[in-house]
């Protein structure tokens, strides 16, 4: 039997700690970012026509999803579930670019065998 956590979790130093969602709505998030692509779906997705600096993009999608999940939690009717899914895809976009790509030590890689 596998286990799927259903904890998002993000790699940069600035995020403030782990996303704890349903797994459902953890799993739609993860399995739409295949499909995510900046340019296109960031300007939409924030209701502007020019993005704004990275540091502020990403505060201003997890203040929006922190609403999103209070109205979730407290079942509001005017909760936007596809909104919510949205923004969490693009907050697991955002912080993958954002996270540093590992660096190799030089003389560190194995020589390949001819």
């Amino acid at each position: 039997m596998t286990m799927i956590c259903n904890v998002i979790q993000s790699r940069p130093a600035a995020a403030p700690g782990n996303l704890r969602r349903p797994r459902l709505l953890a799993q739609a998030a993860r399995a739409g970012l295949g499909a995510y692509q900046r340019r296109r779906d960031l300007p939409r997705i924030l209701k502007c026509e020019d993005l704004p600096d990275d540091r502020v993009i990403l505060q201003r999608l997890r203040s929006e999803e922190a609403e999103l999940n209070a109205a979730r939690i407290e079942a509001q009717a005017d909760y936007d579930l596809q909104r919510h899914i949205l923004i969490l895809i693009a907050i697991l976009a955002e912080f993958r670019m954002a996270a540093p790509v590992p660096v190799t030590c030089p003389g560190t890689a194995i020589q390949a065998h001819p």
